[in-house]
């Protein structure tokens, strides 16, 4: 069998994509059902980070991405991170196009784990032509009013 050492510059390069994400902070308004100041929706959908947005209430949260004009999407990718709490999460990834009511993209579960499972990165290939809102809908924890909703970071291409 034939082998070839990989340097770690090249697994780099192909596990990272180059993609140019959106600048969400310059093409669309955020509109959010909650959210603590310390944690604004900014540090999760700028590219400058930080420590991403967290809900100040506990229960179902929303966030919304407006567009000032219709905007194609080809990629999404959102990042969710729990250290402290097990805890079961739901979220929906919906959008619109302009005029017309939401169509869902995505329903996803995750078990988070303080002592296994503390991240969950969902990266997804789309097509949509003319999305003029797309939402994020977010169970932080499936037990009745529990839990913190939380987003590391919500990326567009």
């Amino acid at each position: 069998m034939r082998k070839v050492r990989i340097r770690s510059q090249r697994v780099e390069s192909s596990s990272n994509s180059q993609e140019k994400w959106l600048d969400l902070e310059a093409i669309s308004e955020a509109e959010v059902s909650s959210e603590d100041p310390n944690f604004p929706i900014e540090s999760a959908v700028t590219a400058k980070g930080g420590g991403g947005w967290r809900a100040a209430e506990t229960g179902e949260q929303v966030i919304r991405l407006v567009f000032d004009r219709p905007t194609p999407l080809h990629r999404i990718r959102l990042e969710f991170s729990e250290t402290e709490v097990e805890r079961t999460q739901e979220f929906t990834l919906r959008w619109a196009p302009p005029g017309e009511a939401f169509r869902e993209i995505v329903r996803q579960q995750w078990n988070f784990s303080p002592l296994g499972s503390t991240s969950e990165i969902e990266d997804y290939q789309v097509d949509l032509d003319s999305v003029s809102i797309i939402e994020l809908r977010l169970k932080p924890d499936l037990r009745p009013d529990q839990g913190l909703a939380s987003l590391a970071a919500w990326r567009l291409a």
